[in-house]
């Protein structure tokens, strides 16, 4: 069960107060509105198809490559904290899962649960885990996840690296940002950071993110991505009888040559709190990056979106990695989870 201190709790019931009636309101007004289009389905080279992530987007990338490293070939997490971590608490999660303190987390004790998961099956067996690339980026300069937890990221890997044959690990925590995505000239000033969480940093992360995910690009990425940007129905993914607390749409980066029925990879990029399109508008689906980066790989990007909440508590908008949607949240019994494989799925990458 997912524990909440007590303040928060007090908070959330003070709240719920005033934005229930709210939101009822909005649901009604939402009936009479046009439902967005269905996901549609593509060709997908199922050995091309990976994660990634900002923040909670970057934990919510590994727990998915945990649960689906049979059938993904790797993960990049931005500013993240380690799978499991939290353990289910949301005191944890705000604790030493992101500011390294009273003590840092311990990669070679998370690494055995993975272990654990997997032998009982509600993680992918280890051995999916062979030879896939895990990209770790951590601005040093990040003040809201401690840029020591990179290492305790990374060290997960590391200690599940030998006995399954072998994982790719990039470090890259020297580069001076905070917490946001790096882009070349988007976002807010890389020195101040702050709301969209995209930083005008002169270094383009989602080109170093899909370079290590994909390989290097045979051509350089044009100024503007020419492909098309999509909204999606995300309701018809969710578990049966289970809310995985995801918004009513999501978004999907179709490259021209995905579009035209070519053979393609994906990615699925998860945003971070607050970085949602409810928040922001489209501002991380288009100026991330990713698009254009796409094109020049032939990469589908899905940005699935979830919604806040005060009950669960989750007014941000982070996607679940402390157990608010339920206690097996961070694994292939998980309510996000289990709408990730579906969706996928259904835009043409099995899951198991």
């Amino acid at each position: 069960m997912t524990s909440f201190p007590r303040e928060l709790s007090q908070r959330a019931a003070q709240a719920a107060r005033v934005f229930i009636p709210t939101v009822a309101l909005l649901a009604l007004a939402a009936c009479s509105a046009e439902p967005p289009p269905p996901l549609p389905a593509i060709a997908v080279d199922p050995a091309r198809v990976a994660v990634a992530g900002v923040s909670s987007g970057a934990i919510m990338a590994t727990q998915a490559h945990f649960a689906w490293s049979d059938r993904l070939r790797g993960a990049a997490m931005v500013a993240g904290t380690p799978y499991g971590c939290a353990g289910g608490s949301l005191e944890t999660a705000l604790g030493p899962c992101m500011q390294a303190r009273p003590y840092l987390p311990d990669p070679d004790r998370l690494a055995g649960a993975v272990r654990a998961r997997a032998e009982a099956g509600v993680l992918a067996p280890l051995a999916g885990l062979r030879g896939d690339t895990v990209y770790v980026l951590h601005g040093r300069d990040d003040a809201t996840v401690a840029p020591a937890l990179a290492g305790s990221v990374a060290g997960v890997y590391e200690a599940l690296s030998g006995e399954v044959g072998g994982i790719r690990i990039v470090a890259d925590t020297t580069r001076g940002f905070p917490h946001l995505l790096p882009t070349l000239d988007r976002g807010v000033d890389c020195a101040v950071g702050g709301e969209p969480w995209l930083g005008n940093c002169g270094f383009d992360a989602a080109g170093e993110i899909m370079a290590h995910l994909f390989g290097e690009p045979p051509t350089p990425a044009r100024p503007a991505a020419d492909g098309e940007l999509r909204r999606f129905d995300q309701a018809p993914f969710a578990p049966a009888g289970v809310d995985p607390m995801l918004a009513g749409v999501g978004y999907l980066y179709l490259p021209k040559a995905c579009a035209a029925g070519e053979t393609c990879g994906v990615m699925v990029a998860f945003h971070g709190c607050q970085q949602n399109a409810d928040k922001i508008g489209e501002v991380f689906v288009r100026d991330a990056g990713f698009n254009r980066w796409a094109d020049v790989h032939r990469v589908a990007v899905l940005y699935p979106q979830v919604r806040s909440s005060y009950l669960p508590l989750n007014p941000k908008a982070c996607w679940d990695w402390w157990g608010y949607t339920g206690e097996n949240y961070d694994t292939r019994d998980g309510a996000q989870l289990r709408w990730l494989g579906a969706a996928l799925t259904a835009l043409g990458a099995p899951m198991p």
